[in-house]
């Protein structure tokens, strides 16, 4: 096998999680050219992998088939003479290009409507049965059933040194000083996002204990309104959200000092570029969605109500988040930041 595509997932957390399948197969094939065709939202954290060699980026609009455009880009790709294609999301219409630009070998996990469209196929464990992410996109480099190798690659981003360094500067901050993020978004939905308010008391014990540290929060357009109830409470924070684009967030994470962050794209980008992370779950699970860092710390009270999978509390307290204290969370940072590394 020469070229491979990769049909990327449309979350940046899981396309985080898939990298290890990327490592493998680079492993397994050391000649491997291995491309990805990613959303446009995801494509950045693939272009820092240094397994994946080209990005194109996909022009649907999620959700819809646009089948006019499938036929286009996947014409373009035929020219790339692919030998083999691992489709990474579970639906029928991320199956239809690898087969329409006619690839070979199509490689993934049995999914709505995927037959003859994927000819090699993997089956879906039982939902009680789920492995880590991880592991479930890792077992695609192998035959279906076969067994896994019992440690995995970790995520790894590169960093460039100088972009940092130019956003620093364009946001006025100081290169000197420590940079401590915060990250109050999570695109699945409010069940997964620990309260603002809580974030501002956290702020406001970080800068009673470290008053030169520079607190920021990042994040999308989206979380500017979690983003100006912290700043509301804790003045002394900057809002970054909505004015950096993926690339750019990623490129200030790999310079902070600490990064606290719900389960989110963001907070496997911070343990991808192995800063120091504190990790907040609620309604989703760290045994399935786990940030892979040896840097990271997890703060999850695991009710029994949790996890619950849901995009919104389904009991309508919350309490997985609400009663995830700041101060628990800043103590483990505390310590988090006082060990060697």
């Amino acid at each position: 096998m020469r070229r491979a595509l990769i049909i990327a997932p449309n979350w940046i957390g899981d396309a985080l999680m898939a990298q290890p399948l990327f490592t493998l197969l680079k492993r397994l094939h050391p000649r491997l050219t291995i491309d990805a065709l990613a959303p446009p939202s995801v494509a950045p954290v693939l272009e820092r992998m240094s397994e994946i060699a080209t990005v194109h980026r996909a022009p649907f609009e999620h959700g819809r088939l646009d089948i006019a455009r499938r036929w286009q880009v996947a014409a373009d790709l035929r020219e790339q003479d692919y030998d083999a294609a691992y489709v990474l999301p579970n639906s029928y219409k991320s199956a239809l290009i690898p087969k329409l630009a006619g690839i070979r070998l199509r490689i993934g996990y049995r999914g709505e409507q995927r037959f003859g469209w994927l000819n090699v196929l993997h089956a879906n464990p039982p939902r009680g049965e789920r492995p880590s992410m991880t592991r479930h996109y890792a077992a695609l480099a192998y035959a279906p059933g076969a067994q896994l190798p019992e440690t995995l690659p970790v995520p790894r981003l590169e960093a460039d040194l100088n972009e940092p360094i130019r956003l620093f500067h364009r946001f006025n901050l100081d290169t000197r000083l420590p940079l401590i993020a915060l990250c109050p978004g999570a695109e699945y939905g409010p069940a997964k996002r620990w309260p603002p308010e809580h974030f501002a008391t956290l702020a406001r014990l970080l800068h009673q204990s470290f008053p030169y540290a520079q607190l920021v929060v990042l994040g999308t357009g989206g979380d500017q309104a979690a983003a100006q109830a912290i700043v509301a409470q804790a003045p002394f924070v900057r809002s970054l959200c909505g004015q950096t684009a993926l690339g750019e967030a990623c490129a200030l994470i790999s310079r902070a000092t600490a990064v606290v962050s719900n389960d989110s794209g963001l907070m496997h980008v911070a343990a991808a570029l192995r800063r120091p992370l504190i990790a907040l779950f609620g309604s989703t699970d760290p045994r399935h969605t786990p940030p892979l860092s040896e840097q990271a710390r997890v703060q999850w009270l695991h009710l029994d109500c949790s996890p619950c999978f849901q995009r919104e509390c389904p009991l309508g307290h919350l309490n997985c988040l609400r009663e995830l204290a700041p101060e628990a969370v800043f103590g483990t940072l505390r310590q988090l930041l006082s060990a060697p590394h």
